[in-house]
């Protein structure tokens, strides 16, 4: 099973669960957890949660942007 992980403005990819954490959905991009939140239909979710099953997309908002 995969699902679309979404960078917002920036990129995004199909990523196959494999049982998954949130967190772990972070290690296709060039991103710190402590930098973004991970938001499933709109409200956050934990990193150290597991992927629900019937999830099929995540989006992560960057909190902090360097400049």
């Amino acid at each position: 099973m995969s699902i679309t992980v979404e960078l917002v403005g920036e990129k995004q990819i199909e990523v196959d669960l494999a049982g998954q954490t949130y967190g772990e959905l972070l290690d296709s991009f060039d991103v710190s957890q402590h930098e973004v939140s991970l938001l499933v239909d709109g409200s956050p979710v934990p990193e150290d949660k597991p992927v629900d099953s019937d999830v099929d997309q995540v989006k992560i908002i960057r909190l902090i942007k360097g400049g």
